[in-house]
């Protein structure tokens, strides 16, 4: 039998590939990993790669009305309530607004794609 460890590499399915990579880099400060697929943008993130690609065949992303169904995505960051106000200022809309829990500050943002990604500061 194989030995699964777990999630080792997250990649979001995006309508415009270069306005996408675009929003994470200036948005959320992400840096593009020196070498990345055709169809894709890898981000230099740690511990594991994160990405925003073309649609594999056959996804018709404009059959959702919400990108992100039932998955949730969430990125730690060193100060989420300062990301919110950056985001707000640019905006981009915000689905959960900042609260205080076991993750320490945490609030959503829905993407160019409509994907909802959580923020939060401690791990």
């Amino acid at each position: 039998m194989t030995t699964t460890t777990g999630p080792d590499f997250i990649s979001l399915q995006v309508r415009d590939l270069e306005h996408s990579a675009a929003f994470y880099a200036a948005r959320l400060g992400l840096t593009r990993a020196e070498v990345s697929p055709p169809h894709a943008v890898v981000f230099d993130t740690q511990p594991i790669p994160f990405a925003v690609r073309e649609p594999l065949p056959g996804v018709d992303l404009e059959a959702f009305p919400r990108a992100s169904g039932g998955v949730g995505v969430w990125i730690r960051v060193d100060d989420a309530q300062r990301l919110h106000d950056d985001l707000v200022a640019a905006g981009t809309a915000i689905a959960a607004a900042p609260l205080d829990g076991p993750f320490g500050r945490t609030f959503t943002f829905e993407d160019p794609d409509g994907y909802l990604i959580t923020i939060h500061d401690r791990g």
